[in-house]
């Protein structure tokens, strides 16, 4: 397969993003041209890279490499992308980049159902896929890195059983962790900032994902994460309390009232 030449399309807030130097990568493509293509742009960037020609290989080379970002090809041989996103989600919050040729969106949208932080279509531009990657390392880093401000307090909301500690950036039900990888911690602490104000698609798509939809479609990456969440948090998925549709324009949390506890505490 023939990639387009960069430029062709390039993310909007691309060069706002920050590179990410020194990541291990792991690709797994069953395409030779493109695990050469991306190799060697990765590698000149900086990045360890690591390629798998099927998803088998993939997951031997996962546990071995134990890489800071994975990229997949959805189709390919012995097990498909979708089977190792599943094994991978069922150990490890790792980001994943799914690369598909699908043309069906509800085949895209499984991917991001089973775990899949964000995939672009083929063909791509190996430069968006470049800015992808820095969009998606920079919330892990959040995520491993805390606020960055270097306090000693936790600053945590509380909401029934359910704890949201910003600090951390961790979220627990009943004292129990609740796992989540950093583009979904983002999106909610993102709601949570604006709780009680709707807030589009388009809006969280910018704000989280860092891009905006090169096509009305691409906005359902949103709604997967939105699903994802309240599966996460809710106690009744199917009649969410916390994570709210708003009609017509997008979606909104709760607003923060009373039996709601917001605190700085100091940190153990």
């Amino acid at each position: 397969m023939k990639l387009p030449l960069d430029g062709e399309r390039v993310m909007t807030q691309a060069t706002e993003q920050p590179r990410n130097e020194g990541l291990k990568i792991l690709v797994a493509d069953d395409e030779a041209n493109i695990r050469r293509i991306l190799e060697t742009r990765l590698a000149m960037q900086g990045h360890e890279v690591v390629m798998a020609q099927n998803g088998a290989e993939a997951l031997e080379l996962f546990r071995g490499f134990e890489p800071d970002l994975v990229v997949l090809d959805v189709m390919m041989p012995e097990l498909d992308g979708f089977a190792v996103v599943e094994r991978i989600r069922a150990q490890s919050e790792v980001p994943i980049i799914l690369l598909t040729a699908l043309g069906d969106v509800a085949d895209r949208i499984t991917g991001l159902q089973l775990g899949a932080d964000d995939y672009m279509v083929k063909p791509f531009s190996p430069k968006e896929l470049e800015a992808r990657i820095r969009c998606v390392m920079r919330r892990a880093n959040q995520g491993q890195g805390g606020s960055g401000s270097g306090s000693n307090a936790t600053n945590v909301i509380v909401i029934g059983d359910l704890s949201v500690d910003f600090n951390r950036r961790q979220a627990f039900r009943c004292g129990e962790r609740i796992r989540l990888t950093g583009m979904e911690f983002h999106l909610l602490e993102l709601l949570i900032s604006r709780a009680g104000e709707p807030i589009s698609r388009l809006d969280l798509l910018e704000n989280v994902w860092g891009y905006k939809p090169a096509k009305a479609n691409d906005s359902r990456v949103v709604d997967v994460h939105i699903s994802r969440l309240r599966a996460k948090l809710e106690t009744d998925p199917e009649n969410p309390e916390l994570i709210m549709t708003a009609r017509g324009q997008g979606y909104m949390f709760q607003r923060l009232q009373s039996g709601i506890e917001r605190s700085s505490i100091a940190a153990a």
